[in-house]
């Protein structure tokens, strides 16, 4: 048995399952018509892969809370799912909130704030490489770009601008940790890799 239209997302509950319920509604308004995982991926540019297992479960969920309703299956073996009024005043709600800033852990921000404080880190080569890092992934986007026309697929062009948008912000982040480090942090601590050495060394030595 298939599944031929689909929605997405998690059942409410924790902080991240109400997050992404609002991505679940969202999914269901545009994509009930429309062949699911292809038409998914083409949307959003594979930038967000699909689980074709996290959607059986989804559907699951969404019937569950009264989202959606499950119809009879067609010709093909393929399984329509309907969005009920529930389900429609969710979609209505999710596009008339504000989605609310990423606040969880960013690695990035946590990998530079302990390496200003752990002995033997090279902090502005760690800088350098982060941001070598992300100008070669602002080049492939931007050579993307080019190929992307906004007037034959606006979803994937907005899509492929944001992360664009996403990777000039932290290419002007690192520039600003470079320019931080060297003006507050001590040359002591910014010649500490061969401190950071010396005190591997002595650890090894202690474990022996």
């Amino acid at each position: 048995m298939h599944t031929r239209y689909v929605l997405s997302g998690r059942r409410r509950g924790s902080h991240d399952e109400r997050q992404d319920g609002r991505t679940r509604a969202a999914g269901g308004r545009t994509r009930l018509r429309v062949p699911a995982q292809g038409e998914f991926e083409h949307r959003t540019g594979g930038s967000w892969p699909l689980n074709i297992g996290q959607v059986y479960t989804t559907l699951d969920r969404l019937e569950r809370d009264g989202l959606v309703a499950r119809g009879e299956a067609d010709d093909d073996g393929h399984v329509v799912y309907t969005a009920t009024v529930a389900g429609r005043e969710e979609v209505a709600r999710w596009f008339s909130e504000p989605v609310p800033a990423k606040r969880g852990r960013d690695e990035l921000a946590i990998k530079f704030a302990l390496a200003v404080t752990v002995p033997g880190v090279d902090v502005p080569r760690l800088v350098q490489v982060q941001r070598a890092s992300a100008m070669r992934a602002l080049q492939d986007l931007t050579r993307l770009k080019r190929t992307a026309d906004p007037a034959e697929d606006l979803a994937w062009s907005l899509v492929l601008e944001s992360m664009i948008f996403q990777a000039e912000a932290e290419v002007r982040w690192l520039d600003h940790v470079e320019s931080s480090v060297g003006r507050y942090m001590p040359p002591a601590v910014h010649d500490a890799p061969a401190q950071g050495r010396a005190i591997a060394a002595a650890a090894r030595e202690a474990v022996r």
